[in-house]
């Protein structure tokens, strides 16, 4: 198959997704995978200049060194309100020339703005359209005065698609309130490399390198730091506990990255708190490896996290390390009780969560290590991609009989 993706982030800059494992699981299988994206972050950039050109990235891979994705990002402006302007005429722009160039058999969208532009280019060439929803992308929109907009331009998008996949049963509720045909959304969950993700990789020399010893308890949080991430209580509460065998390990950058390290002097916790920034994909299962506990302390009335289910969930649990999470519709709903999960109800909460697992022994944190494994061991990346690609495939055949 040829297949065209559309998304409004970075791909290449930004931590590896579902979007990512699935190209390269598809590339891998021979199948021609090209991407069209966004330079998201361009007002942390350090390049000067107005305009951004256009870009082609050719044998990109963030996971699997034999994937083969072809990354093309449009030309845009780099300045507030007329960047999505100037996204909306430069990707319809890409979309037609990839389509007279690249003839791809299907396209699946993750983005608002290009998404609805492929849904709209795809069915004048009878070209099929998968819409693909990770989160509710236009509550992520900077600007809360442009979320309407992207909510009434995912309607059209969703209303256009030929099929709409979630990775939730909470998101599929969602897009159907939206104007998705229940009938044509279907779930997907996020998968798991199993053999990357390997519960008994060593973890000796992340504990030395960060100066952990043996008697050190590591509560541990990986991926794009947003201001909602609850890191900034987590830390509060952590400045507030005596037992100074207790440390927080953040992995990954973002928005509040630079708050945390105030917070971080602030609440005098040179020694507790490690931010060691963005690493390498490759060494994340290490990083995991090295954590008793993980933690997703999300703010629970952030509206953007009701519904997901992030992939570093999975990741987490199939290391077999239980996780405490803030209580949040879509956790709940995918992980239920007794899976390995511990929910909290604000973020301030984790520390004394963290601190009665702890107390109650090693022994106890294993056997919900061992119930987390056990629930998402079920989600191998091989069994996922079996299921999108065979989505893509009916869409295929399902488009040709019309």
């Amino acid at each position: 198959m040829k297949i065209l993706f559309t998304q409004e982030t970075d791909w290449i800059k930004r931590n590896p997704a579902q979007q990512h494992n699935l190209a390269e699981m598809l590339s891998r299988r021979g199948h021609e995978v090209r991407v069209i994206d966004y330079e998201l972050p361009w007002k942390s950039e350090t390049k000067k200049g107005l305009f951004s050109k256009r870009k082609v990235f050719e044998k990109v891979s963030k996971i699997h060194k034999d994937a083969n994705i072809t990354v093309i990002r449009p030309g845009s402006i780099k300045l507030p309100i007329l960047n999505y302007i100037s996204l909306f005429f430069s990707h319809r722009k890409e979309i037609k020339r990839q389509i007279q160039e690249f003839n791809p058999e299907v396209i699946v969208g993750w983005g608002i703005i290009n998404s609805y532009l492929a849904a709209k280019a795809a069915q004048k060439n009878n070209i099929p359209f998968i819409y693909y929803w990770i989160y509710v992308l236009h509550l992520l929109i900077p600007n809360r005065l442009f979320r309407p907009l992207g909510k009434a331009i995912e309607k059209k998008a969703l209303k256009k698609a030929d099929f709409v996949i979630v990775i939730n049963e909470n998101l599929k509720g969602h897009v159907v309130s939206l104007g998705a045909s229940a009938d044509k959304s279907s779930v997907i969950r996020a998968g798991i490399d199993l053999i990357r993700f390997d519960s008994k990789i060593n973890y000796i020399n992340i504990r030395k390198q960060y100066d952990l010893n043996d008697y050190d308890r590591v509560l541990f949080f990986m991926g794009w730091l947003y201001h909602f991430s609850g890191l900034g209580d987590v830390m509060k509460a952590l400045s507030k506990n005596g037992n100074l065998r207790l440390k927080l390990l953040i992995v990954g950058e973002g928005d509040a990255h630079a708050d945390l390290k105030v917070l971080r002097d602030r609440y005098r916790l040179g020694d507790r708190v490690i931010l060691t920034g963005n690493k390498e994909y490759s060494e994340i299962p290490n990083f995991i490896a090295a954590a008793d506990i993980c933690i997703l302390p999300t703010d629970p009335s952030e509206p953007i996290m009701q519904d997901i289910v992030p992939i570093k969930m999975y990741e987490y649990m199939i290391m077999r390390k239980p996780v405490i999470a803030t209580r949040l519709p879509g956790l709940m709903k995918e992980f239920g009780e007794g899976n390995g999960v511990i929910y909290a109800e604000q973020p301030r909460e984790v520390i004394k969560i963290a601190e009665g697992l702890f107390n109650s022994g090693s022994h106890h944190i294993f056997r919900l290590g061992l119930l987390a494994r056990k629930y998402v061991e079920r989600n191998s990346w091989n069994k996922i991609t079996n299921q999108f690609e065979r989505t893509l495939e009916d869409a295929i055949r399902g488009k040709a009989s019309e």
